[in-house]
């Protein structure tokens, strides 16, 4: 892998995110209590034994930065080659942001050239998987491809929302279309499509070359998926590599959380008895920063008394820190320094870290937003009205997010709930 360098994308805005993106990136949202979206393409990566990493910013990116810092920069050693760097707009050639996926590429093509990279794998950081990345380079030498494109079977109605691609059985790729209306099956299942991953592996002088051109029209998005890509389909050498997925499962596992019900879904099946995404594997770990916390506690029982007071977590997840005084938590995902106050109850709820519910509260299926604290005998997700005219977002499936105030150096009453804003982080 020393003649290869890895480009991850993290600049996206996460607009169908927010409010949890308000004040960070979309890879920086934290994920199933500890870790944080990008920690898994980063752990594919560490795991397939790539050390050679630029990590490329744009929107609100001090959250995603400083988490990096933290969590990452150990694993790598600079006097070994190693590194991972996190790269912000540079605006070397224009005094625009980036424009596509491609142009986010071209204007750092100065870091990249200098690491005289074979090949250039481009990553997106804010989808979660867990693939091996050595295969498919092995496939795309071999094949002498000038572009490689990690590909997912899909059915033909989640091919909206993918660049949907057609095959030879070589796996050459004969047809390429960004988010086509009408996607077309593949031979063998015409209701199943072969959709982009959003992983490339690019010659590094066709990338060059392609970049250079691409920046010269003035009509183009500047998108691998939409111009790059097509272009190349005709006159170069363009494959498409299986998923493998290292989960484990029957099923390939891949996640786009692009909205909240999406990062509701994939966070709730976390707790299932065998949930579809393995974070117990030791044989392929996901990295996160681990802060020095003692490990969670559950206080106070009185079974058997008319006025129940109990702490106690049934099919959840709770991470370090955490205290459960008194109170039930359900099918719940509970962050690092959670606290949950004497009979207070949480069910089908997301909570970040430092989040404190007050005593008596009442939550169910609520996201709530790091640092925020609920006032004893508060009630949300039971009267989505009221929770509209406090203030709060709720989706149409009836999930209601609590984000955290906008202005962070106070604690404010806001639509009944305190914001415990002295965390300066996001």
């Amino acid at each position: 892998m020393r003649d290869t360098l890895t480009v991850i994308l993290a600049g996206g805005r996460g607009s169908r995110l927010e409010p949890l993106t308000r004040d960070r990136a979309k890879p920086a949202v934290p994920f199933g209590g500890l870790y944080r979206i990008i920690d898994f393409v980063l752990s594919n990566c560490l795991n397939s034994g790539m050390r050679r990493l630029l990590v490329l910013t744009q929107y609100k990116a001090q959250s995603l930065d400083r988490h990096i810092n933290l969590a990452w920069r150990g694993y790598f050693c600079r006097e070994l080659g190693e590194f991972i760097d996190v790269v912000p707009p540079q605006q070397r050639f224009t005094d625009n942001w980036y424009q596509g996926t491609a142009d986010a590429v071209y204007q750092n093509i100065y870091a990249i050239e200098r690491e005289q990279p074979r090949d250039v794998v481009v990553l997106a950081g804010d989808h979660i998987y867990k693939m091996n990345y050595g295969p498919m380079i092995d496939f795309h030498r071999k094949q002498g491809a000038d572009i490689t494109i990690g590909a997912l079977r899909v059915s033909r109605q989640e091919a909206r929302q993918f660049g949907v691609m057609q095959t030879d059985l070589d796996h050459r790729v004969t047809g390429f279309v960004e988010k086509p209306n009408d996607p077309v099956g593949t031979p063998e299942n015409p209701d199943v499509c072969l959709a982009s991953m959003g992983i490339y592996i690019f010659d590094a002088k066709f990338l060059y070359e392609r970049l250079c051109d691409d920046a010269t029209f003035d009509d183009s998005d500047h998108d691998f998926g939409k111009n790059i890509i097509p272009d190349a389909i005709k006159d170069y050498q363009v494959f498409a590599f299986p998923f493998l997925d290292e989960n484990r499962k029957v099923d390939a596992y891949w996640r786009d959380v692009g909205n909240i019900d999406a990062y509701y879904d994939a966070t709730m099946d976390l707790i299932r008895v065998d949930p579809q995404l393995n974070l117990y594997d030791q044989q392929w770990p996901i990295r996160a920063f681990q802060p020095m916390l003692p490990p969670p506690k559950f206080v106070f029982g009185s079974e058997g008394k008319s006025n129940l007071r109990r702490g106690e977590a049934l099919d959840s997840i709770v991470c370090q820190g955490a205290i459960i005084s008194g109170g039930s938590v359900a099918r719940s995902v509970l962050g690092p320094n959670v606290r949950i106050n004497s009979y207070a109850t949480v069910e089908d709820s997301i909570l970040f870290d430092g989040v404190e519910v007050g005593r008596r509260c009442r939550l169910r299926r609520v996201i709530v937003d790091k640092g925020v604290r609920i006032p004893s005998e508060t009630e949300i997700g039971y009267d989505l009205e009221l929770d509209r005219a406090r203030g709060f977002t709720v989706t149409d499936s009836g999930l209601v997010i609590i984000a955290r105030g906008e202005d962070l150096a106070e604690s404010q009453m806001i639509g009944g709930v305190l914001r415990n804003e002295g965390v300066p982080d996001c």
